[in-house]
């Protein structure tokens, strides 16, 4: 028996589509290589900074959810440990209370004497008494407790680079029956008589950047609208900006009563003086047309650079 012809097997090989710049896979590579320069960029920075920086950076990947002792939010941009604010407030709260103890005289008002540490910095309350303690009732004169309080507080607080906010506030009770002046004005009397007398003890003039009266507003006891202890002065002393001394400024901000201090200010004896602002002509000025013959003075050529050339090569020009 003859044997069955066996059926050829054709193979058909298609060739596919190149995909452009094999396939697309030069894009991976370029990736690995600008991720490859990232982290040597990361790396040369690293070894240019403080080893306080580099602790901090080791701390963090160490302990990523940040229960470390060291982090780079306690670092400054400069590679300089930024101490905490709360303890620096902590110990000036300290150091006032201390001094307030000391004073006999002060020593009965220390319930109506509230210092507290805030994000914003240490807040020093003076709460007024049923009768008035440390202002006159219905009036921004203050009383001899007011003036020894704030005296004290003047001798301590000027010798800090921190910026000064001085508020007033009063309960709900209106003062007053003459409508031109209400508590908005009486709260304000009060923080901007404080600001006084603190600068008169040494506070630098630069150094109160805002006095506020907010009347009712903000009452410290809410429910309660006519507590005499809704009456008092606020005291901030702010956070200073990584522990450095604010610059000096022109002028003091009051916020409530607009006043704005008279010039010159004496800053450390010195006299801060005024300038005045230098104005520059956004053109420069034409020159002067010369008189004919004679040159003209810093003349610019009409034509250079390429300009000049193709004018050079214009058919029936001479050069």
């Amino acid at each position: 028996m003859a044997a069955a012809k066996t059926q050829p097997i054709i193979v058909i090989k298609k060739s596919g589509g190149h995909g452009g710049h094999h396939g697309g896979a030069w894009k991976v590579a370029y990736a690995d290589f600008v991720t490859a320069m990232m982290a040597l960029f990361i790396v040369l920075w690293l070894t240019s900074q403080s080893e306080q920086v580099k602790k901090a950076v080791a701390g963090y990947f160490n302990d990523p959810r940040g229960t470390a002792n060291l982090l780079g939010t306690t670092m400054s941009g400069n590679g300089v440990a930024v101490t905490t604010h709360d303890e620096a407030m902590q110990k000036l709260k300290e150091k006032l209370e201390q001094e307030i103890q000391a004073k006999k005289e002060l020593e009965k008002l220390s319930k109506q004497i509230e210092i507290t540490i805030t994000p914003e910095g240490l807040r020093i309350e003076l709460l007024e008494g049923k009768n008035g303690t440390f202002y006159e009732s219905g009036s921004a004169k203050l009383s001899d407790n007011g003036q020894e309080l704030l005296a004290l507080l003047a001798g301590e607080l000027k010798t800090l680079p921190n910026d000064l906010l001085i508020e007033g506030h009063t309960d709900a009770t209106q003062y007053s029956t003459d409508a031109s002046y209400s508590n908005w004005e009486l709260s304000a009397d009060r923080a901007n008589a404080a600001r006084r007398l603190m600068q008169q003890d040494g506070v630098r003039s630069d150094q109160v950047t805002q006095v506020r009266g907010y009347a009712d507003q903000l009452l410290r006891v809410k429910d309660n609208p006519y507590d005499p202890s809704n009456r008092r002065i606020s005291i901030l002393v702010k956070n200073a900006a990584n522990g450095a001394p604010p610059e000096i400024k022109d002028a003091t901000t009051v916020g409530s009563t607009g006043a704005m201090p008279s010039r010159p200010n004496s800053v450390s004896g010195g006299t801060v003086a005024q300038t005045k602002p230098v104005i520059q002509a956004p053109f420069p000025q034409a020159a002067q047309k010369p008189s004919p013959g004679q040159p003209a003075a810093n003349q610019q050529p009409a034509k250079s650079g390429f300009m000049s050339k193709i004018t050079a090569w214009v058919p029936g020009k001479k050069k």
